[in-house]
């Protein structure tokens, strides 16, 4: 149960404590429980909406939004800030843009992405909330840490050193690929909604892995960080849009 520990501790603020430093064979195979962490966090959502429905839906979708960043301790919204930094920074220089990534201040573009992803992750939920649907709330934590995976999988990481570099090296690829399937299938649950989620959740991470190799030839820690972010928000956006048309 390392490897699961390992994530639970790399992607919330949950306090776990490891009790030896893990291994470099770990550190890969945790990548194979990022879903499940998103599967947590989506579980912890939906209950809190299931507890506090009777809210009024402006409330609840705020105090969602601010679990939401909180369980991750931010770390992703940090990662896409210094993406959008880097990228308008960088001036198409892959050099640039990763020297502006290591920069640990916030730019202007950085604190807009960051406003322009939560204004549409709260009005997506307010949206999901107003329809009643709560269990949905699982599935889009699940697609987001589907980003890393698939990106470790088919790209390269572009940092020689550090953590990413280790995973990139020891990831199970054959169970990695099954848990990528498995997790897609699992979103047909919610029929063709869950197909449109699906597809925007592809489209997204294809066109994110096309930029990302077009402009640094490969991956880092933040563009990964920001995939999860726009892939959870686009996939979540397709979901509620889809079902004023779908489910009507």
């Amino acid at each position: 149960m390392t490897p699961f520990w390992i994530a639970l501790q790399f992607l919330t603020t949950f306090p776990i404590q490891l009790k030896a430093m893990p291994s470099k064979q770990q550190n890969g195979q945790s990548l194979l429980f990022y879903p499940m962490v998103g599967l947590l966090i989506g579980g912890i959502l939906a209950l809190l909406a299931f507890i506090l429905h009777s809210l009024p839906i402006i409330l609840l979708s705020s105090i969602l939004l601010v679990v939401w960043i909180w369980l991750t301790g931010g770390l992703h919204l940090d990662g896409l800030a210094d993406t959008a930094d880097a990228w308008v920074g960088g001036f198409g220089d892959a050099e640039r843009t990763l020297k502006i990534m290591k920069d640990p201040a916030c730019g202007p573009i950085g604190v807009l992405s960051l406003l322009v992803i939560c204004l549409l992750k709260w009005s997506a939920l307010y949206v999901l909330l107003q329809q009643q649907m709560y269990l949905a709330l699982i599935v889009f934590p699940v697609l987001g840490r589907l980003a890393p995976l698939f990106l470790f999988l088919t790209t390269q990481y572009v940092r020689e050193k550090g953590l990413g570099s280790s995973i990139a090296a020891t990831i199970p690829r054959k169970s990695a690929y099954l848990v990528f399937i498995l997790c897609l299938s699992a979103c047909l649950y919610f029929s063709w909604l869950g197909v449109v989620s699906i597809f925007a959740f592809i489209c997204t991470l294809l066109y994110l892995r096309w930029k990302f190799i077009q402009r640094i030839g490969g991956v880092t820690g933040d563009t990964i960080g920001a995939a999860i972010e726009i892939t959870e928000v686009t996939s979540l956006l397709a979901f509620v849009i889809a079902i004023h048309y779908l489910a009507a």
